[in-house]
Order: C-alpha cells, then sequence, then structure tokens
C-alpha cells in the first residue's frame, strides 16, 4: 500500500502499532474482525469445534507474525489469506482437499449484487421464523456450492475483498474469480426463490 500514511485508526496502522508493542491496537482489530472470520471458517467447515480450532490458529499465527507485518496488502485480505490458507491445510490434513476445477462455465447471465444474508429478524414469530428458515436453506445453499464458488462468495461477503483480492488470494486470474462469484450467486438466488416466492 503505497501513498500517504494510513490514518492511525486503519487496519494496517494498528497491526503496525501492535507489532511496536501496543497491545490495546491488536483488542481494536480482534473486535472489528472476530465476527467475519469466524462466519468464514464456520460457514466453510459447518462444525463450531473445527471453526473454533481454526478460527484459534489464525489469531495466532497473526500474532506470531506481528513484528514482521509489512502492509503491502489491506490488512483484511492479509487477514483472510491466514484464514484460507489454514482452511486449506485443514482440508489437506483431513483429506477433503479437492484439486480438481469444478468452475462450470456455461451461459448463466451475471447476477446483480451478492444476495444477502439474513438481517435482523422483526418481533413477530413468523417473521423469525421465516429468518430461521431462510438462514438454513442459505446455509445448506453454501454447502452445495462448489468449494471455489463458496470460498469466493464467502471472501467477498464475509471479508469485503474485491475481486482482485480475491484473484490474488486463491491464486487465480481475475475473470476466474469473477466467474466464480457470479455462479456462487446464480446458484444461491436459484436456491432460495423458492422461499422468496412462498413468501411475496
Amino acid at each position: 500500500m503505497e501513498g500517504s500514511p494510513a490514518p492511525a485508526d486503519s487496519d494496517e496502522s494498528l497491526m503496525l502499532a501492535y507489532g511496536a508493542g501496543r497491545a490495546a491496537a491488536f483488542d481494536v482489530l480482534y473486535a472489528r474482525h472476530k465476527g467475519g472470520v469466524y462466519r468464514y471458517l464456520l460457514r466453510h467447515c459447518r462444525n463450531a469445534g473445527i471453526a473454533d480450532e481454526l478460527f484459534q490458529d489464525v489469531w495466532m499465527n497473526a500474532i506470531r507474525v506481528r513484528a514482521s507485518y509489512v502492509p503491502t496488502a489491506r490488512f483484511t485480505t492479509w487477514l483472510y489469506t491466514l484464514a484460507h490458507n489454514r482452511l486449506v491445510d485443514h482440508w489437506r490434513a483431513s483429506g477433503q482437499a479437492r484439486l480438481v476445477s469444478i468452475d462450470d462455465d456455461n451461459d448463466r447471465e451475471a447476477c446483480d449484487a451478492i444476495i444477502a444474508l439474513p438481517g435482523k429478524a422483526a418481533d413477530e414469530p413468523e417473521a423469525r421464523a421465516q429468518t430461521r428458515e431462510l438462514g438454513a436453506q442459505l446455509q445448506q445453499a453454501l454447502q452445495a456450492l462448489p468449494s471455489e464458488q463458496r470460498d469466493a462468495f464467502l471472501l467477498q461477503y464475509e471479508g469485503g475483498l474485491s475481486l482482485a483480492e480475491i484473484a490474488q488470494l486463491t491464486g487465480v486470474g481475475v475473470e476466474t474469480a469473477k466467474s466464480r462469484l457470479r455462479y456462487a450467486n446464480a446458484k444461491l438466488r436459484d436456491a432460495l426463490r423458492p422461499l422468496r416466492e412462498e413468501w411475496s
């Protein structure tokens, strides 16, 4: 990251401050990113115990390399790279790594936007039931995605990473990352369409 210095409260500045010995800076970073990183891991592995273990490993890795941290990319990209790499290691160790590309290239048009996860439910029991059902359907739809598409979707949704950052992190071209997101969006929209139609 070149140009003018980052603001003192930016993630990058906080990580540099933490590397220089200011422990309170880590507390701010952790509070900002713990939810997104945990959801990213949990939605991949679907097991709270495993997600907890991976989550701890990611933050321990961040702590371990704090003194050598250099902000060559956004902190978020760096942090989700740690999380992504830890997931890959977990899949390899458990024999679940998929080495074959399963990006199906067909004539679907690009989706307009990333489908949003259900927001805070209203107080009515029916609205809460619909939100729970939508959340369960979304989780099921996420798990049905090819792993590369699920990863691209979660990196953008949970991590806020750009296409270029997702491509760099996953080691593919920008067009491949864009394709993965497009197909993930289309499949999620298709999977959730019956629920949306039922409630409309």
